[in-house]
């Protein structure tokens, strides 16, 4: 099968398209190889797709060993029960198509000199990667430390799925099931199905490519990629390759795609959506190489086309679909087996099985003299580009932005949060004009009061409506699904990005952002911190104010699940006005691989603190708006409507002789116990805690969150023995505006009146009267609590 390369032209030709014993070219392929050659002038073609065979099956050959084994045989020598697991592992037919398609980029970038990010969209089957990773030296200072050599490959099959720990409980190895930062080029775990589709074509800057290895079982997981095509603008996107590999299975079935009439029916689908498919053969490293050639080549005609006014966009997004048996390469391949574990049988414990590995393994093994020589190859083709784990979008760095001086609101004046949002927004953007935007909207931007940066940045369509806010180059991605729109803010981490939703319809987004969180603080635990500029997530028309929805549209629970996330990585904010709105959006700017939700109201509140108040309260986490000494009751808000609410409980209190000190929170997670050493940088220390919350005295936490994640967070204000209690958000609602939103879930200022008499010891007949009374405790009309005490 010609394994040992000859050195003149025509022999290495030949000696390439035979092929290995199990990786075959098809002579079609073998004419378009020789014509790229031809073309391009490039003398060492046949050696690069020489080698990219050979790292392949090598790849796979190791990639096996990984889900079974202990260790390797350098000579090809057949393992026995002895070396292998107790309890194999992995996902491991997807991770033989993934070490093929990997070996072809490898090779496209060697044939170009061009070294392309890349996306695996499967993050279960990265041993493909780190196998050829391994065999190629493209790897992170971690695993380079243990992964080089004969014995690193060793350890890497028994780092992987070894849940050893280290003594602080994270995992001891640079490895894991799926890509984690230690994976040599890794951007994203891809552990959601379906998110890659929708970030790959906001990734990419020009001048910039990017290959998205894509899975068919994702295909049917998450709508959005379909409308790709409509976003990719040569103006501010860079090459893209998005490659579907068709093993044709899932865990337990066939695939949509198959079930619903295989290729053909899928590629009238790609061409219905916008898309140029490409149908390539996945089991060739070649293949794949060609094919991202290939569409760069197509996409970049399209864009001078475009750009010379002789086609218009959408341009027909170049779509590579590889045709492979789900683990092609080892026994069992293209059975509902294939997805975990081949084999029906643990090797160590099967005679069978231990037969079928060694004959599979066996023609995947590849003489130390050609694999050797294919790594040289390989090697020599990076002398002038970065490694593919520096990839660019490994190593997002955008310059520093322009953060324009927030506008001065007029303290004591009514002003909406998102208006003075919008107003700052706007001028931030014309500081930045050298930074990509992108604004996620799944719809209604204007109507929660960004109508400015509507008309500026306007929605990117296809054919823009006359007279409507729309432009083929708009920064605006409007569509009603939640799961795309975020993945353009996500995709984004080479510019600027901003994400603005209803705060019940943010719940969709959660999946998203808990991936690129995740990632993100195992970046920080690795030691490489990420350095895209801070993204915040505007989560607006909320849960009180947004009862013309009904019910359904009143839900905090966004801003409650990432309260548990790292709150290092994840912060959320609850500004009480304009001008800490601002601050806030100023600050995560200023930040870097951070995401923040920031919980703003839509409609006119009270402006409580100047420009220089607001910045402390953000900087700090919190601010005291009353602040008497020796108070007898603390009263601490968390959300605008809920700071309003306090500052009038606080009005009759004082009417009635007590001392109340009013405390807004606008960062909670500042102030919770540290889950750990990154944590604990970012929260405040014992001392801040007792100034901000004076011992001895009693309190009462009005959250626009639910009551109990708040009061759980809490637990340093929190002296036990009933001396803090908490309102919030108890699931009533309905068409019900702001009033009624409070009076339903108890939380007006009479109900905190109440409930500060009962904290006291007191009746609360003694600071209500009869009618606030009866309304109160549910007898009386809920009218009497509207006028301010």
């Amino acid at each position: 099968m010609g394994m040992t390369r000859p050195e003149d032209d025509g022999s290495v030709w030949r000696s390439w398209a035979a092929g290995t014993r199990v990786i075959s070219h098809a002579p079609a392929l073998v004419r378009q190889a020789r014509a790229l050659a031809r073309k391009t002038g490039a003398s060492n073609v046949a050696d690069i797709l020489w080698a990219a065979d050979r790292i392949a099956s090598a790849a796979m050959r190791i990639t096996a060993h990984m889900s079974y084994a202990n260790r390797l045989d350098p000579a090809g020598r057949a393992l026995t029960k002895a070396d292998f697991k107790a309890v194999p592992e992995g996902h491991l037919g997807g991770s033989l198509n993934v070490a093929i398609a990997y070996a072809g980029y490898m090779g496209a970038n060697a044939i170009s000199g061009i070294t392309r990010s890349w996306l695996l969209g499967q993050g279960h089957c990265v041993a493909g990667i780190e196998a050829v990773n391994a065999l190629t030296g493209n790897l992170s200072p971690a695993q380079a430390r243990r992964y080089r050599g004969d014995e690193g490959l060793n350890i890497l099959c028994r780092d992987f799925y070894s849940y050893a720990q280290r003594p602080d409980g994270a995992p001891a190895a640079p490895l894991g099931s799926h890509v984690n930062p230690h994976t040599g080029g890794g951007i994203s775990e891809g552990g959601y199905l379906g998110f890659a589709e929708t970030q790959y074509v906001h990734m990419p800057l020009p001048g910039e490519r990017l290959v998205a290895f894509l899975s068919d079982g994702a295909f049917e997981e998450q709508r959005g990629g379909d409308w790709s095509p409509r976003w990719w603008r040569a103006e501010d996107c860079g090459l893209v390759t998005p490659i579907l590999i068709l093993n044709g299975r899932r865990i337990e079935q066939r695939t949509g795609i198959i079930q619903d009439g295989g290729m053909a029916w899928l590629k009238r689908h790609l061409v219905l959506n916008g898309f140029d498919p490409i149908v390539i053969d996945g089991r060739d490293p070649a293949a794949y190489a060609l094919a991202i050639l290939e569409a760069e080549a197509r996409l970049s005609r399209r864009a001078t086309a475009i750009a010379a006014g002789k086609a218009a966009y959408p341009a027909p997004l170049p779509y590579v679909v590889a045709q492979v048996p789900k683990g092609f390469g080892f026994a069992g391949a293209g059975s509902m087996r294939a997805h975990n574990l081949p084999l029906e049988h643990a090797p160590g414990v099967n005679a069978e099985a231990l037969a079928a590995f060694n004959e599979s393994v066996r023609n995947l093994f590849i003489p130390p003299a050609d694999l050797a020589q294919a790594q040289r190859i390989i090697a020599r083709t990076r002398k002038g580009r970065v490694a593919e784990r520096d990839h660019p979008l490994a190593l997002r760095h955008p310059p520093e932005p322009v953060l324009p001086k927030p506008a001065n609101v007029a303290s004591g004046a009514a002003h909406a949060a998102m208006a003075a949002i919008d107003d700052w927004f706007i001028r931030f953007v014309r500081a930045n004009p050298h930074h990509r935007f992108r604004v996620a909207n799944p719809d209604e931007l204007r109507s929660n009061q960004m109508g400015q940066t509507l008309d500026l940045l306007k929605h990117r369509a296809v054919a823009p409506e006359k007279n409507a806010p729309e432009s083929v180059t708009g920064a605006v991605i409007t569509v009603l699904n939640e799961e795309a729109v975020i993945g353009a803010a996500l995709g984004n981490k080479g510019g600027i990005s901003l994400a603005v939703t209803y705060e019940a319809f943010a719940v969709k987004m959660l999946g998203a952002l808990r991936q690129d969180i995740i990632f993100a603080r195992q970046q920080k635990e690795a030691g490489r911190p990420p350095q895209w500029i801070g993204m915040p997530l505007i989560v607006t028309s909320h849960t009180w104010e947004n009862g013309k929805n009904q019910q359904s549209h009143q839900d905090p629970t966004i801003a409650e699940a990432l309260l548990a996330e790292a709150s290092d990585c994840a912060r959320v904010i609850f500004p009480v006005d304009a001008q800490s709105a601002v601050a806030a959006l100023r600050m995560i700017y200023a930040s870097r691989g951070v995401i923040s939700c920031i919980v703003a109201p839509k409609r006119e509140t009270p402006v409580w603190l100047s420009p220089s108040q607001a910045q402390n309260a953000v900087t700090e986490g919190a601010i005291h708006l009353k602040k008497p000494a020796r108070p007898d009751l603390q009263l601490i808000a968390i959300g605008a409507y809920q700071l309003a609410e306090a500052m009038q409980a606080a009005s009759r209190l004082e009417e009635k002789g007590l001392r109340v000190r009013v405390t807004a929170i606008i960062e909670p997670a500042r102030f919770r116990i540290p889950r750990d050493r990154l944590e604990e940088a970012i929260t405040h220390n014992a001392q801040i805690c007792t100034a901000m919350f004076p011992q001895g005295v009693r309190r009462i936490v009005i959250s626009h969150t639910r009551p109990e994640p708040m009061q759980a967070l809490l637990r340093r204000a929190d002296e036990g023995r009933d001396a803090m209690r908490a309102l919030g958000y108890v699931n009533r609602g309905g068409t019900l505006d702001t009033h009624g939103m409070l009076f339903a879930n108890r939380t007006t200022w009479a109900h905190v009146v109440a409930e500060a008499a009962a904290l006291l010891g007191r009746r609360a007949s003694q600071f209500l009267s009869p009618a606030e009374l009866r309304a109160v405790e549910g007898r009386g009309d809920p009218a009497s609590l509207r006028k301010t005490p």
